[in-house]
């Protein structure tokens, strides 16, 4: 409390982090099951990253956009689980102020990427499958990187338009994301043989699974109904 002219104010220079307060028996294997998963997230992302960047057969735009995500994932990680593993390790669980707005703020930033990453992605998937003979001339070099690197190397008064005009639809990439599997759906399904459909079908599917893990988690943890206990 600081005591000011007009009264008591009270000045809020820390927050409290209650997530594993009642497990202090578990911090330590809590602490080791994290860390491992952690270090092999990292590790996995970053060779993902540089097989793509060392082998020419891998540069090409599902690659590009799958070492783009890695890349994304490595700092989305790295933005929560340090601060989660020092305070499990230390037992502090009191975070500054300022560093927990910047960590929401962050948190945010990258989910908001990730959402449209992953709707470019499905795009590309939609030029592979729907418009194959197109493919090479609609998604060379300079459009996959444009894609990537267009919400944040580009004139932002573009952005800013755009985002106004999505924020009228709600999850728009996600929106935007089921409209190109729709259309790789309708133009699988149209194949007249069952090998070319599975083909069509197991190209598109791990990253259909990504999609699916990670709006399926954001629905699970934004959208459920609240509980006392949940």
């Amino acid at each position: 409390m600081q005591e000011t002219g007009s009264g008591n104010l009270t000045t809020i220079s820390h927050i409290i982090l209650l997530g594993f307060w009642d497990l202090k028996d578990l911090w330590i294997l809590l602490f080791t099951g994290f860390l491992a998963v952690y270090i092999i997230s990292m590790a996995a992302n970053l060779l993902l990253v540089v097989l793509v960047l060392l082998d020419p057969h891998l540069q090409t735009p599902a690659y590009f956009f799958l070492s783009s995500l890695s890349c994304l994932e490595m700092v989305s990680t790295s933005n929560i689980s340090p601060v989660m593993l020092a305070g499990l390790q230390t037992g502090n669980v009191m975070i500054y102020l300022g560093g927990c707005l910047a960590q929401l703020y962050l948190f945010g930033a990258l989910a908001t990427v990730e959402c449209f990453l992953l709707e470019a992605m499905s795009y590309d998937w939609y030029l592979a499958v729907c418009r194959l003979l197109h493919y090479p001339s609609l998604m060379d070099g300079r459009v996959w990187r444009q894609l990537v690197v267009g919400l944040s190397c580009t004139d932002t008064s573009v952005v800013q338009m755009i985002t106004f005009f999505l924020s009228f639809i709600p999850a728009s990439p996600l929106l935007l994301t089921v409209a190109s599997y729709v259309c790789i759906s309708w133009a699988v399904l149209r194949v007249p043989f069952a090998s070319g459909r599975r083909k069509a079908f197991s190209t598109c599917s791990s990253h259909l699974t990504v999609v699916t893990l990670f709006y399926g988690m954001l629905v699970a943890v934004y959208m459920s109904p609240g509980t006392a206990r949940s």
